[in-house]
């Protein structure tokens, strides 16, 4: 019996050892995924009916079912951002080049002469000529990113206008429409885009070296030239990518309306994205990057703004609360600020 009770005990500490190892080696999982979690549990108490998810029309509705609808935008361009940060980039052009794909599907789109699947093709091709416009300034003439691609982000917005002559461009049509207010299998289509633009970058960064020779020229490019990895072709590829994710959600963010507004398509959530990459772990200096974690980063932006929609407070709070909330994971993922609390911890289960 004694030796049963010891092999028990050693089973039960050896499980704990690995508990502690797994938590530790996810570090950066969990605090991201539990920050998701209390913040819809907190959505639940404000709101009862939080979590209830009914069948209208054939169609899913629910707050938990507009969290990744209306966060769907965001999660994409979080996607192509991940990339573009891990090469130590940035791309605050995304909004922008929003408002210009959106822009052109919607103008082109009252063109009976053209197929809506070719106008699709047309705007998904401008995001990817915007991508690498913002790839040959920075990876080409070495210019900084944030300089590169705040070019296209202060004139994108004017070549909108242009597109729209300065009008919002309104359309029908039934095949665009789709692609923002669309359903299949009672779940709307902008949630099962964004969950294949992420399956369909995953495998391609997973399942081939490109997420290790994106790793790689984030973490030291002259390094990985000397290496005989083409640094440059790599920035380019990812700023492309960016583009393309950027239109994808020009798109979503088009057909939901209904039409095209250059002011207001798109606006800040270059910001957004920039944030849903931080709140996931992936470091601005480059490197390691986390593509699942930026989604939580993305959908953790959303589900506090439908959680002050559905308590009922004036939009006035919105950007404030977001700020407190989002500042409070940052803090909570920094080790700086919980050694004093872990010291603490560690102190008072001493023994006296």
């Amino acid at each position: 019996m004694a030796k049963l009770d010891t092999t028990v005990d050693t089973q039960t500490r050896s499980k704990r050892i690995d508990v502690r190892r797994v938590l530790r080696g996810n570090r950066k999982l969990l605090f991201p995924l539990a920050a998701f979690i209390l913040i819809l549990i907190g959505n639940g108490l404000i709101s009862p009916n939080f979590f209830s998810v009914r069948m209208v029309e054939g169609r899913l509705l629910g707050s938990l079912i507009d969290i990744f609808n209306r966060g769907a935008p965001t999660v994409i361009l979080a996607v192509g951002m991940t990339l573009v940060i891990a090469t130590k980039g940035i791309d605050l052009s995304v909004g922008a080049v929003i408002a210009i794909c959106g822009a052109v599907a919607a103008v082109l789109i009252n063109n009976p002469d053209l197929s809506p699947f070719v106008v699709i093709a047309i705007s998904l091709g401008v995001g990817l000529l915007c991508g690498l416009w913002n790839g040959m300034l920075v990876a080409v003439f070495d210019i900084q990113p944030f300089i590169a691609t705040l070019i296209l982000m202060v004139v994108g917005r004017g070549i909108a206008q242009l597109i729209t002559q300065g009008q919002i461009a309104i359309f029908n049509n039934v095949t665009l429409e789709f692609v923002g207010k669309g359903v299949i299998a009672g779940f709307p289509f902008p949630i099962l885009l964004s969950a294949l633009v992420l399956l369909v970058i995953y495998l391609l960064i997973r399942r081939t070296a490109l997420g290790l020779l994106i790793e790689s020229v984030g973490s030291n490019d002259r390094a990985s030239y000397y290496a005989g990895i083409d640094a440059r072709a790599i920035k380019l590829l990812v700023y492309m990518i960016s583009g393309l994710c950027a239109a994808i959600a020009g798109l979503i963010i088009t057909a939901d309306i209904k039409g095209a507004d250059a002011n207001n398509a798109g606006l800040w959530l270059e910001l957004d994205a920039v944030l849903a990459v931080v709140i996931g772990g992936t470091l601005l200096t480059g490197g390691r990057f986390y593509l699942g974690l930026s989604v939580i980063g993305a959908l953790i932006i959303q589900s506090i703004q439908t959680g002050i929609f559905v308590s009922g407070l004036p939009p006035t709070f919105n950007l404030i609360v977001q700020a407190v909330v989002i500042l409070i994971i940052l803090l909570l993922q920094s080790e700086e600020f919980r050694r004093p609390f872990a010291r603490l911890f560690q102190r008072l289960r001493k023994p006296s």
